[in-house]
């Protein structure tokens, strides 16, 4: 006798909550960062459904009525992203404690809501993304993008490459340890030294900290790039936004580029069209540019004029006597005395299918 079989037991109800953090979902919206947004929660400034929540321990779905100090909360906007040169003095942080002028006191003001990504000290000036979600800043701040960060330092005093040894070796600074350096010696001026510094982890004062540790004292920082993103032209203060394309395709960039090298783009060609041959032109297209003083014998001029047809010459007339030449024979020239020979003593060669020309005959 067999037994009937088993039921199949039924899938576990899944006991996550649907949605997302309220926190993450103000992130999102451009509101503030995550731990800002933990801290306007704390102090009761977001209520959803028109409860006031104390808590970030709470997921929130599409259906859900979220409003900051009373005013509902907008629908997330496309993340955007901005390159913004923070001049020196300027303090990266939405409020001060000590009353010093912050980066947001000096951006335009059709600007919107934007965050920083990562930080600039007080006397660092250079390149500074922002941004208007929260979740970009966070994704670009993860140690785990690995981009490279690069720096121009002047330093006092006149280093010499060995001494830089220690940092590109890596170095622990009041037992803080940092990674390994990229550092390049530029030049030289005067009692300064202008050094180029990578590095791909942001540390509080991690440059300054690290060269005071070997002696050196750093009286000047710019930040040149950020992974694949530069200053290039800017100027302090100036503001330019990324191209959403670009913005998308920098983003999943790996390896060579997330270390900011640029590529080349490839040249455009037409859909269907034929590989260029190795050290030629395509078909159809013009001839290659000839250098000066060369001529082009087949290309083709406006101003060259049709050769004239060749006139026809009558016929000579037959010695008394003899018959007239067939048609289409080849009759020899009328001569006096010998033929003249060619220049140089040669005759000409006869044409291929042709008979050789013969002396006159003397009429007997």
């Amino acid at each position: 006798m067999t037994r009937p079989p088993k039921p199949a037991p039924k899938p576990a109800a899944s006991t996550a909550p649907e949605g997302d953090r309220i926190a993450k979902v103000l992130s999102r919206a451009g509101v503030a960062s995550r731990r800002e947004a933990e801290r306007m929660i704390a102090a009761g400034e977001v209520a959803v459904n028109g409860k006031v929540i104390d808590s970030p321990a709470l997921n929130v779905g599409p259906r859900d009525r979220i409003t900051v100090n009373g005013q509902p909360l907008a629908a997330p906007e496309p993340a955007r992203l901005w390159l913004y040169y923070k001049p020196d003095g300027l303090v990266t942080s939405n409020a001060d404690e000590k009353g010093r002028e912050t980066i947001f006191d000096h951006l335009p003001e059709d600007l919107p809501r934007v965050m920083s990504i990562g930080r600039l000290d007080l006397n660092s000036e250079g390149l500074l993304l922002l941004t208007n979600d929260g979740e970009l800043k966070r994704r670009l701040e993860l140690p785990s993008t690995g981009w490279l960060r690069k720096y121009r330092v002047r330093v006092k005093g006149n280093p010499t490459d060995p001494d830089l040894e220690p940092l590109r070796r890596g170095i622990t600074v009041e037992g803080e340890d940092f990674q390994p350096m990229q550092v390049v010696l530029d030049r030289h001026q005067g009692a300064n030294a202008w050094l180029t510094v990578g590095l791909r982890e942001g540390k509080n004062r991690e440059i300054r900290r690290a060269m005071s540790a070997i002696g050196l004292t750093v009286n000047r920082l710019i930040r040149i790039s950020y992974g694949p993103f530069r200053l290039n032209e800017l100027k302090p203060g100036d503001v330019e936004e990324v191209r959403p394309k670009v913005l998308r395709d920098q983003l999943g960039l790996t390896g060579e580029a997330a270390d900011g090298s640029e590529a080349r783009p490839a040249p455009r060609s037409r859909p269907g069209a034929k590989p260029l041959p190795k050290g030629g032109t395509p078909r159809g297209s013009a001839s290659p540019t000839p250098p000066r003083g060369a001529t082009l014998i087949d290309a083709p001029t406006s101003r060259r004029k049709a050769p004239k047809p060749a006139q026809s010459t009558p016929a000579a007339k037959p010695a008394r006597g003899k018959p007239a030449p067939a048609t289409g024979a080849t009759q020899p020239p009328r001569s006096c005395g010998k033929p003249t020979p060619a220049r140089g003593g040669a005759r000409p060669a006869p044409k291929p299918g042709s008979r050789p020309p013969q002396p006159p005959r003397r009429p007997r």
